[in-house]
């Protein structure tokens, strides 16, 4: 929006205005949506707790699921609890800093989930491809160091973010008509020309997650081209189930991510409240599946789940 005579201020707090055209609704939705936010800490915590205690879970794939629920406890956290107050109290208010923090890592958690999801696809292409050098490729310290990668690309990705928009001069509201501080909503409000800001967060959301989505694809082309070459029908399914949740985990998460990037192509013909809307899946389904899919579909991490809450109702039976 370019500047004209208008008076500048610097913002002290923003007003999230939930979902505006829904508002009589609000209550109804957070209903389901604090199941989900329940569902997701239980889950993920779970899920950490088992692969960090197990000593035989601590291999590559799991190590990586367990940066998985890490990243989606930090998203959750950071993103509903404060949708929920604006659900239910209309405590909109948040302070400017607040609603930077919040931004940054929210940002920053969906640019981590890409990037493990990256590492994870690779850790299943050596696995079918390269099996006998399996254990030489991805050691205990190359999974650390793909994992430290992980969140120094994060950040550098995500910190120029608060500078730019800091630099923006504001005129008008400080109303933002969502659940959470987004970057583009943010500088939507602001008086400044945006063009900038714009370009950066189409690069970081089309090149960063959208190259993470190609070499993924990449990925698994090659592994079923691997897996259709086994002679044995029974290894070919075999190979095939130790993908079959990974490939869940991944359909999870790019769709909801790029359904609120194409619908915004198409601003003026989709409702607004349907992209808040699809932008709060993103927060809220991913997290809560994710666990479930690998709670399920890993024997390992089901059997454990099972000793856990064996082990909590014998304890309980006791007590009582």
């Amino acid at each position: 929006m370019p500047a004209g005579n208008h008076t500048f201020f610097a913002p002290v707090t923003y007003i999230l205005a939930g979902i505006p055209g829904m508002e009589e609704s609000h209550v109804w939705i957070s209903i389901p949506f604090c199941l989900m936010y329940i569902v997701t800490l239980i889950g993920n915590s779970l899920l950490l707790f088992i692969i960090l205690t197990e000593q035989s879970l601590h291999q590559p794939m799991y190590l990586f699921v367990s940066m998985l629920a890490a990243v989606d406890l930090l998203l959750s956290i950071t993103a509903v609890p404060k949708m929920l107050a604006v659900f239910w109290f209309g405590a909109g208010e948040i302070s400017f800093a607040a609603c930077l923090t919040q931004m940054f890592f929210i940002h920053v958690s969906f640019i981590a989930e890409s990037a493990i999801l990256l590492a994870m696809a690779f850790d299943r292409y050596v696995a079918i491809c390269n099996p006998l050098r399996y254990t030489i490729i991805l050691t205990k310290s190359v999974t650390g160091k793909m994992g430290l990668a992980v969140v120094t690309r994060s950040f550098c990705f995500i910190f120029p973010v608060l500078f730019l928009v800091k630099q923006l001069k504001f005129c008008g509201t400080n109303l933002l008509p969502h659940t959470y501080c987004d970057y583009v909503d943010i500088a939507r409000l602001a008086c400044d020309d945006i063009t900038v800001n714009f370009w950066y967060g189409t690069v970081v959301g089309t090149l960063v997650i959208g190259l993470d989505a190609v070499l993924i694809a990449v990925s698994y082309g090659l592994i079923l081209r691997a897996v259709f070459q086994l002679p044995s029908k029974d290894a070919r399914l075999k190979a095939l189930r130790t993908c079959g949740s990974h490939l869940c985990v991944i359909l999870m998460f790019y769709t909801p991510v790029f359904l609120p990037i194409f619908a915004h192509q198409f601003g003026q013909i989709v409702p607004s409240y349907i992209l808040i809307l699809l932008a709060n899946l993103c927060v809220l389904i991913p997290p809560m599946l994710n666990p479930i899919v690998y709670g399920v579909t890993r024997k390992e991490i089901l059997k454990r789940v099972i000793f856990v809450f064996h082990r909590w109702y014998r304890r309980s039976s006791l007590l009582s």
